[in-house]
């Protein structure tokens, strides 16, 4: 069975930007011709390929075509670069990857500056919390991940980065109102948390690490922003686990301070990308694995 490269790109794209509209747009064509196209290619398989929802989403047999669609993108941007030939002879390739919030915050901009020395490819960043990047590398929607996961995806390969370091932290001031009888159960359940949203868990673990209060249910400020988790921290507005190489100052200058003794808890993190061989992936892993080293704590 053979596919049109054309209809897997529309399939790609219907994916990344979430409607058949942006997709139109992002393939310079219109909505009519990318449905046409996703039609042919769902008619061609005999299977349904795109859930119509808002945003659209793949179904699972349209995740296999999807990954394979962005892997062709990349290897014939690969190719016809290694031909030598011109910018305006090859097709744009950008690659999709999933980064966790703080990496975004702190070290990966470092690694996608030193991929941008190296390729004419772009990258195609997604938010998503650290735990759950690898789900968007299992579906398809992305070709690499920063994640917490340590063993590999079926398919990927995976590289240690070594560990981002969370200090729970809070002003003096907010410490001393609440944390004065020390930080113990009965303290936690009544000083106010910040958390980034749903899916983060590292101030739950962090309290139950050493106090296990159950049920932990304190006052909660949802501030799903890394950046002004770390203002909102200054504020005194609550405490919270913060990225140590954003507080670090803060902490030098006493602006803040550990809510006790060794209050922080280390991250491992681990680059993980599909088994492709290109030269955009290589250039990609190695700079992430450069700027990791110097900006994420080693285990």
């Amino acid at each position: 069975m053979k596919l049109d490269h054309g209809n897997l790109r529309a399939l790609a794209a219907v994916v990344r930007e979430g409607s058949f509209e942006r997709a139109a747009l992002s393939l310079s064509v219109t909505p009519s011709a990318v449905s046409q196209r996703i039609k042919a290619l769902e008619d061609r398989m005999g299977r349904l390929l795109v859930q119509r929802t808002v945003p659209a989403a793949a179904t699972s047999d349209g995740q296999v075509l999807v990954q394979l669609a962005e892997q062709t993108a990349l290897l014939e941007h690969d190719a016809l670069n290694r031909l030598g030939m011109s910018d305006d002879d090859v097709p744009h390739a950008s690659i999709p990857i999933a980064v966790n919030h703080d990496s975004l915050e702190t070290w990966f901009v470092g690694a996608a500056l030193q991929f941008s020395a190296r390729s004419r490819a772009t990258l195609d960043m997604l938010s998503e919390d650290q735990d759950h990047t690898v789900a968007l590398l299992r579906n398809g929607s992305v070709l690499g991940a920063v994640t917490t996961l340590a063993e590999p995806v079926q398919g990927c390969r995976i590289h240690a980065l070594g560990s981002m370091r969370y200090v729970a932290t809070c002003t003096p001031e907010f410490h001393k109102r609440y944390f004065s009888q020390g930080v113990n159960a009965q303290t936690l359940a009544q000083a106010p948390v910040l958390v980034f949203n749903r899916k983060d868990a590292l101030q739950a673990r962090f309290a139950h690490k050493i106090a296990d209060p159950a049920p932990w249910q304190p006052p909660v400020w949802w501030v799903p922003s890394t950046r002004a988790f770390v203002q909102a921290t200054l504020g005194g507005l609550g405490w919270t686990m913060n990225p140590l190489p954003l507080v670090q100052e803060h902490l030098d200058a006493g602006q803040l301070m550990l809510l006790r003794g060794r209050a922080w808890e280390d991250v491992p993190l681990y680059w993980q990308h599909w088994r492709v061989n290109s030269e955009a992936m290589e250039a990609l892993t190695d700079s992430v694995l450069s700027a990791a080293r110097s900006l994420v704590r080693r285990r």
